[in-house]
């Protein structure tokens, strides 16, 4: 890159599923049965596509395990080539994300700031890496077809990914019968405990949104500051790092230097992001600075795990900051095989 009721999620959406009905085929609403066919691979493209091209507008919550709880209001656009979306936080700070193609811009009303920003891998689920790379996701995780289920009003079929290894969390996926769209998702840790998971309470598609209203929305910074984070597109050679070994299934997406806090440094940070199609990770690496280095830790919220430490290497000191969807062990072997290269 989501409620029945969020808080009881994952005993509601299980109880409602039961075996793929045989009744009601139409080239609009496929079989699950026919569905099952496509494969690990043939299952996440359908998905990926219903995010990129579906118009819908819904309120989407998100739960963790350790009781955080977070809501938002979503206004998502496909209009041809151009993918507007806006959503605006229910709970917490108040907070506006604005999204056309890979800018995005959030609006932080309290502080009178909008952070503006180029993404190329928007945050949706899958978020596969194209081409010949999406078919080395289904040597990650098998697909199961679990049955039917019900979200916010609309019918889905309900899938497990099943990951090979531990190095990455299984997922159970409702996905809408007729777009293929994710309507809700739990992400469950290798002990079989669901430590994230996210729905849409209320949802409609092909809502009347204006795209034109959206972007002048997304233009309207009267009374902001506006902060641009810098970004310059890098390899990880040229920045003097590599991987010992690469870990197994994640591949590069991008690298770039940037700065964290929006404001431009002589030595800025490098952020060099992996993919498996599912999940992503992402390594920060940035000169160490005693003053503002935090400690070492291993963190946790939701699903998300950040892993902070120190480096030495190659007569220099330098602060490592690994973020992503993905088991603590992962971010370790990231950790252990970054090395520098000069």
């Amino acid at each position: 890159m989501l409620l029945l009721s969020v808080l009881c999620l994952g005993q509601l959406a299980v109880a409602q599923t039961r075996a793929p009905s045989v009744a009601g085929k139409s080239p609009a609403q496929p079989l699950a049965g026919e569905l099952s066919s496509l494969g690990t691979v043939g299952w996440l493209r359908r998905m990926h596509a219903a995010s990129r091209q579906r118009t819908y507008v819904g309120t989407f919550v998100v739960s963790a395990a350790s009781g955080n709880l977070s809501s938002s209001r979503i206004w998502h656009v496909a209009d041809g080539e151009q993918l507007l979306e806006r959503i605006e936080a229910l709970s917490g700070a108040p907070r506006s994300t604005f999204r056309r193609n890979d800018h995005v811009m959030t609006f932080l009303p309290e502080d009178k700031v909008v952070r503006s920003e180029k993404r190329e891998n928007l945050d949706f689920f899958p978020n596969l890496p194209g081409g010949a790379a999406d078919a080395a996701v289904g040597d990650f995780y098998d697909v199961n077809l679990l049955g039917k289920g019900r979200v916010a009003g609309f019918d889905a079929d309900v899938l497990q990914l099943a990951p090979r290894d531990g190095l990455r969390f299984a997922y159970r996926v409702w996905s809408e019968r007729r777009s293929g769209l994710v309507v809700a998702l739990q992400t469950v840790d290798g002990d079989g405990r669901v430590v994230e998971q996210s729905a849409f309470s209320e949802l409609q598609f092909d809502a009347p949104i204006k795209p034109q209203a959206l972007a002048q929305m997304m233009g309207n910074t009267a009374g902001y500051r506006v902060e641009k984070s810098e970004l310059e597109r890098t390899t990880a050679a040229a920045e003097g790092w590599s991987l010992r070994e690469p870990v197994p299934g994640f591949k590069p997406v991008n690298c770039y230097r940037r700065a964290l806090d929006g404001v431009a440094k002589p030595e800025r940070t490098m952020q060099w992001t992996f993919s498996d199609g599912l999940a992503s990770v992402s390594l920060f690496v940035e000169p160490y600075d005693a003053q503002r280095a935090s400690k070492e830790a291993l963190m946790a919220l939701g699903a998300t795990y950040t892993l902070t430490r120190r480096m030495t290497d190659k007569g220099g000191d330098w602060w490592l900051t690994i973020v992503g969807e993905v088991p603590p062990q992962t971010l370790q072997a990231f950790a252990q095989n970054l090395v520098r290269t000069r």
